[in-house]
């Protein structure tokens, strides 16, 4: 991923919870048949290893887990809010209308060795802990123990686990650093203004990304 100084997000812990706040990671694999994607929500371990180990799973019936190259590399990718800029926010444009649009973002790469896991222990761990996570905000959570042991053991026949311990980890967050400041404020008035909970979202980091340079 190209990174430039300016948008790089080096504190391992903001990118960790990046990737906690949105868990539905894009995880790219080779195989002997080129490059395999799949989209699963991922359960960040940050207690395993230096930057955290991801676990999930996938039907047993998806053929991923049978093509994973042994020793090959391969890559989660994480997607925080993101928006389209549009100049017309920026009083620049009025001054001297050399400004374009642009596209805010903030994202998470991470790399790693996957293996899958066949252990149904193991599984049914995971699946106690992603529900537990994924539940937490409901008014009567689900739990795994709330349906018959039957029927999730027979579930639990139908899926592999995949683990992945991260080797490195890169963030991304651009929030229009690279613009006048007049014009970076012009986009949180923008952002605000159009009300989606995504576009009020990035407003609130390109709002604290002015807030951290000033304090610099």
């Amino acid at each position: 991923m190209y990174i430039p100084k300016y948008h790089e997000q080096a504190d391992v812990g903001a990118i960790h919870a990046l990737m906690e706040a949105y868990p539905f990671g894009a995880w790219v694999c080779p195989s002997a048949d080129g490059l395999i994607a799949n989209h699963i929500p991922f359960l960040l371990d940050k207690s395993r290893g230096k930057f955290g180990t991801l676990l999930g799973h996938v039907s047993r019936a998806n053929p991923v887990w049978q093509r994973l190259l042994e020793g090959a590399q391969s890559v989660v990718m994480f997607q925080g809010p993101h928006a389209y800029i549009t100049p017309g926010w920026y009083p620049s444009k009025s001054e001297h209308g050399k400004v374009v649009p642009t596209w805010n973002y903030t994202v998470a790469h991470a790399h790693g060795m996957p293996r899958s896991v066949h252990d149904e222990a193991w599984l049914l761990d995971l699946l106690f802990r992603l529900t537990t996570v994924h539940e937490a905000s409901q008014r009567l959570p689900w739990n795994v123990s709330d349906a018959p042991r039957d029927f999730i053991d027979k579930l639990l026949r139908g899926i592999v686990g995949i683990e992945i311990p991260i080797d490195s980890l890169n963030g991304k967050i651009k929030v229009s650093q690279d613009e006048a400041l007049q014009d970076r404020w012009g986009t949180v008035e923008g952002l605000r203004a159009e009300g989606s909970s995504n576009a009020s979202a990035m407003a609130l980091l390109v709002q604290q990304a002015i807030t951290e340079c000033a304090e610099k």
